[in-house]
């Protein structure tokens, strides 16, 4: 079966559809389903078609709800058509919209008309980093102090627990400085789009915020969250970056509230 026919059939699944109904939603090119009658057996195409519309523009919505830099940055029209794309290659897999569009970033990379923007796939990413921490589960964050009380001897072998909103994005472009400046509502002004930067996602309250890393701190965390004893992930971090400042990426994780507990070591 072609990927994007198991797609088909596990939304029909998934949504109580009969089989075969579920495909010509999402393409307007095929016809009205057999199983699809109105009274006395007559076609029901406009029917049909009414209700086709209305699931496309309804995927289109979530996708402008989730992503509003998106929007922005690219204007409505275009974000909408380009939305369309992928609701039709990309149909849902579940009946809650907020995880639908998960995989939006990836599609806006190789979107032919978005690629004089190359930033904007990382910025989408941010976004959907953004949602899934704030439906993330909730969790103490790592107080300063339980660090502090471990010996200097023992750092090294420290191994930490990431807080389940945790989540970072690497760019080789200023997306986070994008990101920030196209979700507020005031104007947007030139911006160096030379850059790199990534971004650190956290909830360490009841707000989600995004945090641009320090240079190797990109490299630090993502091998701390992975459960590697510090002195390794730091020595990992100065041996691809060597302006890694680690009391700094120290600092930044425990204010953005990105670890909730020393796993085992101290």
């Amino acid at each position: 079966m072609h990927a994007l026919e198991e797609c088909h059939a596990g939304a029909a699944k998934e949504f109580g559809y009969p089989a075969g109904f579920v495909p010509g939603l999402l393409d307007p090119d095929r016809a009205t389903p057999a199983l699809v009658a109105g009274p006395n057996g007559k076609t029901a195409d406009k029917r049909y078609n009414v209700y086709r519309n209305n699931v496309t523009v309804s995927l289109i919505d979530a996708l402008a709800t989730v992503f509003p830099a998106t929007m922005r940055i690219t204007g409505e029209a275009f974000f909408r058509a380009m939305a369309r794309f992928h609701v039709r290659e990309t149909p849902p897999t579940s009946p809650l919209l907020f995880e639908y569009g998960r995989d939006f970033p990836d599609f806006i990379e190789r979107y032919d008309y978005a690629q004089s923007m190359p930033w904007l796939a990382d910025v989408a990413r941010i976004e959907r980093a953004w949602l899934d921490a704030y439906h993330a589960a909730d969790a103490a964050t790592l107080l300063p102090d339980v660090l502090a009380s471990i010996p200097p001897e023992r750092l090294c072998d420290v191994v930490f627990e990431a807080h389940p909103a945790s989540r970072i994005v690497c760019s080789a472009y200023p997306a986070v400085t994008i990101f920030s400046a196209n979700r507020a509502s005031g104007p947007v002004g030139r911006i160096d789009t030379t850059a790199a930067e990534s971004a650190l996602v956290t909830r360490p309250m009841l707000e989600v915020e995004v945090r641009r890393l320090s240079p190797g701190a990109d490299i630090f965390l993502p091998h701390l969250m992975a459960v590697e004893p510090l002195g390794k992930a730091a020595a990992t971090a100065s041996e691809h970056c060597p302006q890694f400042d680690l009391a700094t990426a120290i600092g930044t994780m425990l204010e953005a509230g990105a670890l909730t507990a020393i796993r085992h070591g101290g």
